[in-house]
């Protein structure tokens, strides 16, 4: 089969190649080519397999030439960021919503020629919840909670569930949208997205450099490590349309968790002294944004799928270690 993850390049897509690459079958089927689409090169081991070709543009140009190109499935995870969407609006409606309905049509001028139905994943985000004067944020979310989002990005996000689950229902794709948690740790320098700090507060000190905190210690969230993300977008794929449940959107496990939790577990795991090294200095338009987040979530049908989230904040700190063995400098402040 062949495959097509936009984002590609990406910390998740990478991840998410490396992982398919490393099982060689996907829902039964032997993978033949990977291709990794993104606005810049893929990592180099990747780029150096022989099954993956990587190609760098911007998606919405590249959806032209995906319409005379058959792909056995998609993963969809190319997107500006919370953060950026916020500091620029019409980069978010381009990045997000353009590009995913240009894929998605692209996806859909196959099928009206009588090619076979594309599988579709598409990445979607918990920021799709938050609190509207009429819909009280419940303290907890789940997979039937009416989404009202309160930032572009997570607004973007639910247009684009809503486009897959009308696409898949006119028989044009075979579409999944999968609500992922905020993905912590991720490794290599800060992103533009408000969550940031939640890999920041952990990395950083690891390292043995200081890391800024901008929310209060207060602050819940529902988290995930990488992994168990990469394991939950390739469920969904894999799951039967009566397993999966619909069409709508469902949850990715969360591990929910203060902020305070986090740096308690990042103690435990590390000693005081990297711990020491995170420094409150609250940053108003960050914690604005996080102040609508949910503060935990609930995901019933992945839990039908057979995903769990992780058992404590502990296990995601030492998964980060693990992956960063091979790489001194991210660990030189563990001592």
């Amino acid at each position: 089969m062949k495959l097509l993850i936009t984002g590609g390049a990406g910390f998740v897509g990478a991840r998410l190649a490396r992982t398919l690459l490393a099982r060689g079958t996907l829902a039964g089927r032997p993978i033949e080519r990977v291709v990794l689409a993104d606005q810049v090169a893929a990592p180099a081991d990747l780029a150096a397999h022989p099954l993956v070709e990587g190609r760098i543009s911007p998606l919405l140009a590249a959806c032209e030439g995906l319409r005379e190109e058959a792909f056995d499935g998609v993963f969809h995870l190319a997107s500006a960021v919370s953060g950026e969407c916020e500091a620029d609006f019409d980069l978010g409606l381009r990045s997000n919503l353009d590009s995913t309905r240009a894929l998605l049509d692209a996806l859909r001028a196959r099928t009206e020629r009588g090619h076979a139905v594309t599988r579709l994943v598409f990445s979607s985000s918990v920021a799709v919840f938050g609190p509207d004067p009429a819909v009280p944020l419940p303290a907890v979310v789940a997979d039937d909670t009416l989404p009202t989002p309160q930032t572009s990005y997570g607004t973007q996000k639910l247009i684009c569930e809503q486009l897959i689950a009308d696409y898949t229902r006119k028989g044009y794709l075979d579409g999944r949208a999968a609500r992922l948690m905020t993905v912590t740790v991720r490794p290599g320098r800060p992103n533009g997205a408000a969550s940031s700090f939640f890999s920041g507060i952990i990395r950083e000190p690891l390292a043995g450099e200081e890391a800024i905190l901008p929310v209060s210690p207060d602050v819940s969230h529902p988290v995930s490590s990488p992994q168990r993300t990469v394991e939950g977008l390739i469920a969904v794929y894999e799951a039967s349309r009566e397993a999966f449940v619909g069409r709508t959107a469902l949850n990715l496990p969360a591990l929910n968790v203060s902020v305070q939790q986090m740096l308690d577990a990042l103690e435990k795991v590390a000693g005081p002294a990297v711990r020491a090294r995170v420094k409150a200095q609250r940053d108003e338009r960050i914690a604005g944004i996080v102040a609508n987040w949910p503060k935990g979530a609930t995901a019933a049908r992945a839990k039908g799928l057979g995903l769990l989230p992780e058992t404590s904040f502990e296990d995601i700190i030492r998964q980060y270690i693990a992956d960063q063995a091979s790489n001194p400098a991210a660990l030189k402040g563990l001592k």
